[in-house]
């Protein structure tokens, strides 16, 4: 319980009044008798009521709150939080309302200041945007509720007990079924290259279409039909896709307000949701990782929704990344052929181990090896130079990238291909690479 902004008033100007009685007979003014009486007599009045007033706001009841929360919240993203206040007071009255959020979220419109009607409930809202991803409890509200005269507010502490999961910026994929996928996908800039070769799954008979070629034509059918008969091809929808994530200390970097890691599991849902979309099974792996996770390839949409639920409180730690040890796990677990999707942040003295890893897993599946790089790094190679503190960055910066490039080269002439991207273009480039292997039908 603290004094009000008037109870404040009050014993300032009483203040006031009493260093001016003081003063007058320091001066040689005459004091009439009956002020100094009257003063008195003022402040005990307005101690009485102060007293009574803290006593009717201490046996005041609380309001009743209830918090609606969503479920789940999208990482980044702001998202409403609704309250409900319901009361039994008989007048109108007006508190200051703040909910005590988890220390990964930031907030707007707290605190609230909220006008109570009688016999009315009131409904009110606030926006709060997840910083990070996991699963967080919101315990309690705290109110600053006025006394009856207004002269003091008092604190109340509601124990009002939620929680939420923060998943991964899934926004945009749901925003994405509203649309044809490659309407989407274009918006997004992805381009999708045309098939080449009839290397593809079999569809359905229909009739010869001017364009189709002489290989297409299915003569059983068309002898039967006594007219030209086509066989018409789709793409392979039996393919499995797995990711094999990097969660060590290389994808700890921050560009912008996420970090690597949270870029990459952006990317990674965006090509599984694509994925899902063209029938493919899509599964996940992580290593260097306080608890490794693996995730099965399954087809069917809700795989997206298991793919959300393995990752949501997944988070990068400081362990190097062991990659032999990652590829040989993952071979003991994924014995049919895949597409095996490894995204990690590449060093230069990565070379022979490496190397030799993907090696091994290239016999068995196809190895995608996704490497992201820094914007600081193309920012620093594209800045001019200006001093010397500049030149060194400038000089810095152009030879790692170098011995970047010359690490990519050795691995793509040893037929291991590399998508080199830089984290805010990754899910478009990866979506990108896909769909190029798709319709090659190299998958």
């Amino acid at each position: 319980m603290k004094p009000s902004r008037a109870l404040l008033a009050l014993l300032a100007v009483l203040l006031s009044a009493a260093i001016l009685l003081g003063a007058l007979p320091a001066l040689g003014l005459p004091l009439p008798a009956s002020l100094t009486p009257l003063w008195w007599g003022l402040l005990l009045t307005l101690l009485l009521v102060a007293g009574c007033d803290a006593l009717w706001l201490h046996r005041l009841p609380s309001p009743r709150l209830q918090r609606s929360l969503p479920g789940n919240l999208p990482l980044g993203r702001w998202s409403d939080v609704q309250l409900r206040i319901e009361h039994d007071y008989s007048q109108a009255m007006h508190l200051e309302l703040f909910d005590h959020l988890p220390a990964a979220m930031a907030c707007e419109q707290l605190p609230l200041h909220i006008e109570l009607q009688p016999q009315r409930h009131t409904e009110c809202s606030y926006r709060v945007r997840p910083l990070q991803r996991g699963h967080f409890h919101f315990p309690r509200c705290e109110l600053l509720l006025p006394s009856p005269l207004s002269l003091w507010r008092g604190r109340r502490l509601l124990e009002l007990p939620g929680e939420t999961r923060v998943y991964p910026d899934f926004a945009r994929l749901q925003g994405g079924q509203m649309m044809a996928v490659d309407n989407w996908l274009s918006q997004l800039g992805v381009r999708q290259h045309q098939r080449r070769g009839l290397g593809m799954e079999f569809h359905q008979l229909r009739d010869f279409r001017d364009g189709d070629t002489l290989r297409q034509i299915d003569w059983k059918a068309t002898a039967r039909k006594r007219t030209p008969i086509a066989r018409e091809y789709q793409d392979e929808r039996d393919q499995q896709i797995v990711f094999l994530l990097d969660c060590g200390r290389r994808m700890r970097s921050q560009d912008g307000e996420l970090a690597h890691f949270d870029h990459a599991l952006n990317a990674c849902l965006l090509l599984s949701y694509v994925a899902l979309r063209q029938g493919d099974a899509v599964g996940l792996a992580t290593f260097a990782s306080a608890q490794q996770r693996f995730l099965a390839p399954v087809k069917g949409q809700a795989q997206l929704s298991a793919l959300l639920n393995t990752v949501y409180d997944l988070q990068s730690s400081q362990q190097p990344a062991d990659y032999s040890a990652a590829i040989n796990q993952l071979l003991a677990r994924q014995r049919r052929r895949a597409l095996v999707v490894l995204v990690t942040n590449l060093r230069d003295e990565d070379d022979e181990e490496l190397l030799g890893a993907l090696k091994r897993l290239g016999r068995q599946h196809r190895v995608l090896l996704v490497s992201l790089r820094e914007e600081v790094l193309d920012s620093l190679r594209q800045a001019p130079v200006q001093d010397y503190e500049s030149a060194l960055a400038y000089c810095g910066s152009v030879a790692y990238l170098n011995a970047r490039a010359s690490l990519h080269e050795r691995l793509a002439a040893h037929s291991v291909p590399v998508l080199d991207a830089r984290p805010s273009e990754l899910g478009p480039e990866l979506v990108g690479q896909y769909l190029a292997w798709k319709k090659a039908g190299v998958l």
